[in-house]
């Protein structure tokens, strides 16, 4: 995409103009309602296009402890307590017959912020209603089962924009378009911007349960991570008694399935006795539903009067939950970004788009190194043993929390973590490598869903 990107010729009815906003938010999730908070009260007016309504079933249910920063600037820490579960660690478990696992807490994180000692497990159906809800409160317009059928960016100064509602179809021109549409990926895949994940691919499937037993004591509103020899299983407790259970899987684990998708579910949950132990009990509250080709990322995700946010730029395996962080904290970057341009402080948006890159590249950047490597042998024996060396364990404990962007007191730790990974890999070469071909295999597959 370019400044003569032009998707077609946006008309407007014969003696009629066209409304026109400082901001449009094409997305209405927690990306979306993020950036149109934050712009919204700073005066400018703000129409958020979400193309379904609230509340609905979303997956991804798990918060970084960074989240609450975000949380806390938008008002919304207290509330968030009241709708989610105390989130105050992750415990992991391999898929031996004799139970090996390691909790850890972020409350152990290397520069511990104020506030990020522990995060919220929250159903995503209330939580992305809050946030949506709170746009609305911010000043900004809001409309539900709004579908964007056409977007010209061609023009700097004057984005325009289609879209249908309430059976009619609209005209709308902004001065600045925010494309937070998630996995629809809408501006990347109609500008052929979106590009699959060539190191790391997965396909996933899950439920909603009751029943399921949860850890003891304060470990109770931990998510918990159990390796398989396909891939990894997650346990996130949510309220009212409800776990969310998932699998993330080697897409041709997958597509080897030779029965029904839930009965394929139960089996794959049976691969580690430790999470079948827990799930044995429950009762499926949900369908089973599955998904595939997690990864991707575009190849362009800023123009002169355009963003990429959150998953509609890119998209990493969610093994270590950083999927709505990464969204949040791209929507408060991106708010920078739109309110210098929107005050025409080239200098500014400047110094903002660039810190923006900079931020976001990073901390994808670091996360994934970890997200890739999670199955290796290496990484899941330093995982279940860690040492404390250099305090290089409170350095990852701060990464897992969200702290990827700018502390070098982190980054210095966490290149040690890779050399000190990289001899362990050569002890276990064999397994190692075997592991490495298969993500690469999996990298190269197809999965788009299970029937």
């Amino acid at each position: 995409m370019n400044n003569n990107t032009n998707s077609g010729t946006v008309t407007t009815p014969q003696g009629a103009e066209p409304k026109r906003y400082d901001l449009v938010v094409i997305g209405g999730g927690p990306t979306g309602s993020t950036i149109a908070s934050l712009v919204a009260r700073q005066g400018h007016s703000v129409l958020v296009l979400e193309k379904g309504s609230h509340p609905r079933f979303h997956i991804g249910e798990s918060l970084l402890p960074h989240n609450m920063k975000i949380l806390r600037r938008l008002g919304l820490a207290e509330k968030v307590a009241e709708l989610g579960v105390y989130k105050p660690g992750v415990d992991f478990t391999a898929e031996a017959v004799v139970e090996q696992s390691q909790e850890i807490r972020f409350a152990d994180a290397l520069d511990l912020v104020p506030g990020c000692e522990h995060a919220y497990q929250v159903p995503r159906a209330r939580f992305d209603q809050l946030l949506f809800e709170t746009a609305a409160a911010s000043g900004a317009t809001v409309m539900t089962d709004a579908r964007v059928r056409d977007v010209d960016l061609s023009h700097p100064q004057q984005a325009m924009l289609e879209f249908d509602h309430a059976g009619a179809r609209h005209q709308i021109t902004a001065r600045f378009v925010v494309d937070a549409s998630g996995r629809d990926a809408l501006l990347a895949r109609k500008f052929k911007l979106q590009q699959r994940n060539r190191e790391h691919a997965t396909a996933a499937m899950f439920g909603h349960f009751l029943g399921v037993s949860q850890r003891p004591g304060d470990a109770a509103g931990n998510i918990s991570l159990y390796w398989f020899d396909h891939g990894w299983i997650w346990m996130i407790p949510l309220p009212d008694g409800v776990m969310s259970v998932g699998a993330v899987c080697n897409p041709g684990y997958m597509r080897q399935r030779g029965t029904d998708l839930e009965a394929f579910f139960y089996a794959t949950i049976e691969c580690n006795p430790h999470a079948w132990q827990r799930l044995a009990a429950g009762k499926l509250q949900t369908a089973i539903t599955a998904t595939g080709n997690y990864s991707y990322f575009a190849s362009k995700m800023e123009g002169p009067n355009w963003l990429l946010l959150g998953d509609a730029g890119l998209f990493i395996d969610p093994v270590f939950s950083s999927g709505v962080f990464f969204g949040m904290y791209s929507a408060e970057c991106g708010a920078d970004v739109v309110l210098a341009e929107l005050a025409n402080d080239s200098y500014t948006a400047k110094q903002a788009r660039k810190r923006m890159r900079t931020r976001i590249r990073r901390g994808v950047r670091e996360m994934s190194w970890f997200i890739y490597r999670f199955h290796a042998p290496a990484m899941r024996q330093m995982f279940l043993r860690p040492g404390d060396l250099l305090q290089i364990r409170e350095a990852v404990i701060a990464v897992l929390a969200g702290d990827v962007h700018d502390n070098l007191r982190v980054i210095w730790r966490l290149r040690a973590f890779r050399l000190i990974y990289a001899m362990v890999s050569l002890r276990l070469l064999p397994s190692a490598w075997r592991e490495w071909r298969q993500r690469r295999r999996n990298a190269r597959g197809v999965f788009e869903h299970v029937a």
